[in-house]
């Protein structure tokens, strides 16, 4: 499953220099790296979330499948009210006022931090790499869309939010079974300290 994690950053790296190459030259205001971060950003924003279902879906895990539904919702909905309710003008000069928080950034380190919180620090350090580099993008992307302020405050709403709703997972501990032949009949009983 940790592979999963690594396979998926390996892709969407890959992918966007593959794009990046084939993209017409910028006015000269902008390096190529910066929309490769941009772009990268994009994806993994959902990404991340996409991938903490996956991983529940696979360990045949539901009720971490529920408990990702409710903290990425809580997440969303939390970002937008906030947007919304704050009118903080974007750095980028554009007349826009929902800069605070960062919504990439919050959707990602949700995931992220589900991730993490449910399956442990061996599949959440690759997540949280990924996440970083979600909100690197949304400062560093040509346009500068958010400052740290917003990335901080969108990636401590989707981690606090996780951690309202998610318990870290533990493997089944009683396991039986039985099996049957025509002279014998055998119960398996394991548990697991």
């Amino acid at each position: 499953m940790k592979a999963l994690i690594y396979i998926l950053s390996v892709i969407v790296i890959t992918s966007n220099i593959v794009v990046a190459q084939t993209m017409e030259p910028d006015d000269g205001d902008h390096e190529q790296w910066e929309f490769v971060l941009e772009e990268s950003g994009d994806i993994l924003q959902l990404a991340l979330p996409a991938t903490g279902a996956l991983i529940s879906i696979l360990k045949k895990d539901y009720e971490g499948t529920k408990q990702l539904a409710f903290s990425y919702g809580t997440t969303i909905a939390l970002t937008y009210a906030l947007k919304h309710t704050i009118h903080k003008q974007r750095p980028e000069g554009r007349n826009r006022f929902d800069s605070f928080p960062s919504g990439h950034t919050s959707s990602a380190f949700s995931g992220a931090s589900f991730i993490q919180r449910r399956y442990g620090w061996g599949y959440g350090i690759p997540a949280y790499v990924l996440a970083s580099i979600v909100g690197i993008s949304r400062i560093e992307a040509p346009d500068g869309y958010h400052d740290k302020w917003d990335v901080l405050a969108g990636a401590a709403i989707g981690i606090g939010s996780t951690y309202l709703f998610t318990k870290p997972y533990e493997e089944p501990r009683l396991e039986m079974g039985f099996s049957a032949s025509r002279d014998l009949k055998m119960l398996r009983v394991k548990y697991r300290f």
